[in-house]
C-alpha cells in the first residue's frame, strides 16, 4: 500500500498563506480554527540583506503519533496509508491530543469545543486528488505531497 507523507521545505516558503486559504476554503473551518498556519519566524542575513523566514505549521501525520495515543476517545485514527484522522464526532473535547502534539498541530474549535487537525483531506486524496494545501496551490511549491522518498527526491532536484 502506498505510504503517504506531507513534507514542507519551509526554506522555498514565502509566506503568502495561499495554503491556508486552500485549506479554509476546502475545510470550511470557522474563524479562529486554522489546520495550516504559516508563522512569520523572523529575518536571517542573506546575500542581499534580511530575508524573512517563513515556518508552515500543519499535522505532520506521524509514524507513531502522540495525540493517538493520547485520546482517550479513539477519536484519532491511523490509516494504513500513514494519515492520521481525527474524527470530530467522537471527540469529547478534553484537549489531550493538543497537549500530547510535539507540533502544536492541533487546536480546540472554541464554537464546537472539540477538538480540529489537518486530515491531509483524506476526501480528495481518496478520489486521487491533492491536498488542498500541496503543490498545486502552494505558490512557492514548498509543500510536498506523496510518498515519502519521491518527495525527498523532489526537494534534492530542486523541483
Amino acid at each position: 500500500m502506498q505510504k503517504y507523507a506531507l513534507i514542507i521545505d519551509n526554506e522555498r516558503c514565502w509566506g503568502c498563506k495561499t495554503c491556508e486559504v486552500a485549506c479554509k476554503q476546502e475545510n470550511g473551518k470557522p474563524n479562529g480554527v486554522k489546520l495550516i498556519r504559516v508563522k512569520e519566524d523572523g529575518f536571517r542575513a542573506g546575500g542581499n540583506g534580511l530575508d524573512f523566514v517563513f515556518e508552515v505549521n500543519v499535522c505532520r501525520h506521524c509514524e507513531e503519533p502522540a495525540c493517538m495515543e493520547a485520546c482517550p476517545e479513539e477519536a484519532i485514527v491511523k490509516r494504513e496509508d500513514g494519515i492520521v484522522i481525527l474524527h470530530e464526532e467522537r471527540c469529547s473535547g478534553c484537549q489531550l491530543c493538543i497537549d500530547a502534539c510535539p507540533y502544536d498541530a492541533i487546536s480546540l474549535d472554541p464554537q464546537s469545543g472539540v477538538a480540529q487537525k489537518c486530515n491531509l483531506c483524506y476526501q480528495r486524496v481518496d478520489s486521487g486528488l491533492l491536498p488542498a494545501c500541496a503543490d498545486n496551490v502552494c505558490l512557492a511549491h514548498c509543500i510536498y505531497f506523496g510518498g515519502p522518498e519521491e518527495i525527498r527526491e523532489k526537494i534534492r532536484k530542486g523541483i
